[in-house]
C-alpha cells in the first residue's frame, strides 16, 4: 500500500460530524499535530481524536510549536489506540510507518489512509534544530489537514446533493 492508498469499506453519513482517529507509535507529537490542526481546520463538521500504539506522552517540543501557533492545549493527552477499539470512525489515518505496521484493525465501514512523516523527536542536534524539527513537521501536516478537511466537505455536500436529487425523483 502506498502512502497515499485508501481501502474503503463504506461512505460517512453527510449529516453527522465526520469522525477521524490519528495514530502514531508515541502520540506524542506527530498525532498530536494533527488532531489540533483538524480541530481548528474542521470545526464543528469533525470529531477529532489521536491514539498511539505505545503511548509516551506528549513531547515538549508538541506543546511548544502549538503554543507558538496559538493552538489550545488544554486536554491534549497521550492515549493507546485500543482506548479507541469498538468505536466508529470515518477516518482511521496513520502518520507513522510504525503505526501503519501496528495499529489494529477497526471494524466497520471506515476509510484507513496512511500520511507518512518522520519523527521529529528522532532529530538530534540543538534545541534550535530540535524546535526546527517539530515546526517543519507541524507546517507540512498543516497543508495535508487542509487539503483533507477540503476533500472531505466537498464529499460530503456532493453526497447530500446526491441525496436531495433522489429524494426529489
Amino acid at each position: 500500500m502506498t502512502d497515499n492508498e485508501i481501502q474503503s469499506t463504506g461512505q460517512p453519513d453527510p449529516d453527522r460530524p465526520v469522525r477521524v482517529l490519528f495514530v502514531c507509535t508515541g502520540n506524542s507529537a506527530r498525532s498530536i499535530f494533527a488532531e489540533s490542526l483538524l480541530r481548528r481546520v474542521g470545526g464543528e463538521e469533525f470529531e477529532v481524536f489521536s491514539a498511539g500504539t505505545e503511548p509516551r506522552g506528549i513531547n515538549p517540543l508538541t506543546i511548544e510549536v502549538l503554543t507558538e501557533a496559538e493552538y489550545p492545549t488544554a486536554g491534549l493527552s497521550s492515549k493507546a489506540v485500543t482506548q479507541f477499539l469498538g468505536e466508529r470512525f470515518d477516518y482511521v489515518i496513520t502518520v507513522c510507518d510504525n503505526a501503519r505496521e501496528s495499529c489494529p484493525v477497526f471494524p466497520g465501514a471506515h476509510e484507513s489512509l496512511h500520511w507518512g512523516y518522520d519523527d521529529p523527536a528522532a532529530v538530534q542536534g540543538s534545541d534550535e534544530e530540535r524546535g526546527a524539527a517539530f515546526r517543519k513537521t507541524f507546517l507540512a501536516m498543516g497543508e495535508r489537514i487542509n487539503q483533507f478537511a477540503t476533500l472531505v466537505r466537498r464529499e460530503r455536500r456532493e453526497l447530500r446533493q446526491a441525496a436531495t436529487s433522489t429524494a426529489r425523483s
